[in-house]
């Protein structure tokens, strides 16, 4: 029997790719996100067969005060529940001299606010069940305060500070959550980027990635970098002193 998976932000790049992956491979699939349209042609996918097993449902996850109840309705369509990917993120462009607040709490509402409002109630369910698990894709911009969008490397930041503790309280559970902080990877939100196409840090496909993070998230690591060459790239970016690191343009 295949597994029953939430994906929240399925319309579109990483989300998109593990939920066609995922219903390829036989599980059912709650898929959230904003666009009817692009959700409801996903579903399709799963749903060739007699057997239903792709459930578009529309929702957007600054929209707090309805997340609990867009899981129930989830977990209800579903029958149950084994996984959740929380695959939403917003990254505006900000300009070098941009101090955007209206930008700045948009990426805080989606990338921060909208995965604690949405997994929280995810958090209490595993509870009672004593298993399951929690991915949050996240990102290498969370590692350092970098100069070209600070908001959202804060954001990000705070997504990897409470996946930890959700994982470190959950352990307690039998309850797995991992956190998967990619690196260059080809989705909309980076179409206007100058990404790399050659050498150890060459921007990978959405479906490589998700490829990746699948496998990830089978070996039960409780963290990873998407490619694994990114680990390499935090670990310096981390140790880089603060006196220098304010110089860099990165």
């Amino acid at each position: 029997m295949g597994k029953k998976i939430i994906i929240v932000g399925a319309s579109s790049g990483i989300g998109k790719a593990i939920a066609e992956q995922e219903l390829n491979a036989g599980s059912s699939v709650v898929l959230l996100a904003r666009r009817e349209k692009s959700l409801e042609a996903i579903a399709k996918l799963g749903n060739k067969s007699k057997e239903k097993r792709a459930f578009p449902l529309v929702f957007d996850v600054t929209k707090f005060v309805s997340a609990e109840k867009t899981f129930q309705k989830a977990v209800s369509l579903l029958g149950g529940l084994d996984e959740v990917y929380f695959a939403s993120g917003v990254m505006p462009e900000i300009s070098k001299e941009e101090y955007n607040t209206e930008k700045d709490l948009e990426m805080l509402n989606v990338n921060l606010l909208g995965a604690v409002a949405f997994l929280n109630p995810v958090a209490t369910y595993f509870t009672k069940q004593k298993s399951g698990k929690i991915v949050g894709i996240s990102s290498i911009a969370g590692e350092r305060g970098r100069k070209g969008n600070p908001v959202y490397n804060a954001s990000k930041a705070g997504l990897n500070t409470y996946l930890e503790a959700l994982r470190n309280r959950l352990s307690e559970v039998n309850v797995r959550v991992t956190t998967i902080k990619p690196g260059f990877v080809k989705t909309d939100m980076t179409k206007g980027l100058t990404l790399p196409e050659k050498g150890l840090l060459k921007a990978i496909s959405a479906e490589e990635a998700a490829e990746k993070i699948r496998a990830i998230v089978a070996s039960g690591k409780d963290e990873a970098f998407v490619p694994g060459i990114w680990a390499l790239v935090a670990l310096i970016i981390r140790n880089i002193p603060n006196f220098i690191f304010k110089k860099l343009s990165i």
